[in-house]
């Protein structure tokens, strides 16, 4: 069944099932995910209504919007985070051609603003959840809760490290997004690759679904055809430790084990594969807005 965009972004369908996925961080419900063959992307459903969403983040293993280090899993991804801020500063930089106004959407704690800023950029940020922004403050970076505090100006590089696919409103939220990067800006959008081999190897258990905090799930076909009215998609990046990480976590979900080496096979295996096929676990994107 082939759809149009503007049905799909609405569509409740159960004839479009592609999987059923527990809530394995926070309430143990069930959520569909249903696929678009029109855009190539799948949406959970039920959506939680906006004023429920919020409880599906309060969790201590939600690591993105905590600074926290303890255990094996929150130690490594902080380890990981200290590597990929250092990439994501040259990423950014040599998108834009130089330093310059730069918003991050979703930006957490802060650590990637508060390393761009040291670089020399001039820093914005976003982010709804009070308490990752509590820690930014700490950091001397003050983030806006929403996108509206931010109309009218405009930037020249916009960034969502993992954030898209926690959006709700999503065709709204492209176009707010469009209309904040500079003519001839850059947009840099990362988020997980539900085609990749970990994908399809770990199924209703791989954790890159995370359902229902992630309401998108998007192909490389999907986020080309989303963004492609307005902007020209100059490069796909691989995000190559995503594989391992989430592999972990999807060993946690399957078999209760905190640590699994066959994780770690699993991660090498779907980088190894992705050479050939080109569907990393998680991928960034870099636009250029036309002029």
């Amino acid at each position: 069944m082939i759809v149009s965009r503007e049905t799909f972004l609405n569509l409740q369908e159960s004839e479009n099932k592609y999987l059923s996925v527990k809530d394995f961080l926070v309430s143990g419900e069930n959520f569909d995910l249903i696929y678009s063959k029109d855009l190539d992307l799948l949406k959970t459903i039920p959506v939680p209504k906006p004023k429920d969403l919020p409880k599906y983040y309060e969790s201590q293993e939600y690591i993105s919007h905590t600074d926290e280090k303890r255990g094996l899993l929150s130690k490594l991804y902080q380890l990981v985070k200290k590597w990929s801020l250092k990439k994501k500063t040259k990423l950014i930089y040599s998108q834009n051609n130089g330093f310059g106004s730069l918003l991050d959407v979703g930006a957490g704690t802060g650590d990637f603003l508060n390393v761009a800023k040291k670089n020399g950029w001039q820093v914005y940020g976003m982010e709804p959840n009070a308490n990752a922004s509590n820690l930014a403050l700490k950091k001397g970076l003050e983030l806006k809760s929403s996108l509206n505090d931010y109309v009218g100006k405009q930037f020249d590089v916009v960034t969502l490290w993992h954030v898209l696919e926690h959006i709700p409103n999503l065709e709204e939220t492209i176009s707010t997004l469009t209309n904040l990067v500079k003519s001839n800006g850059t947009l840099i959008i990362a988020v997980p690759n539900f085609k990749s081999f970990d994908a399809k190897y770990y199924g209703k258990f791989w954790a890159a679904y995370d359902v229902p905090r992630h309401l998108w799930h998007f192909s490389k076909n999907s986020i080309e055809k989303l963004f492609s009215e307005k902007f020209h998609l100059k490069k796909t990046e691989p995000m190559i430790f995503d594989s391992f990480y989430v592999s972990l976590l999807s060993e946690k979900y399957k078999t209760g084990n905190n640590f699994s080496l066959n994780a770690f096979w699993i991660g090498f295996i779907s980088n190894i594969k992705a050479k050939r096929t080109k569907e990393y676990s998680s991928h960034i994107y870099c636009f250029k807005k036309h002029n």
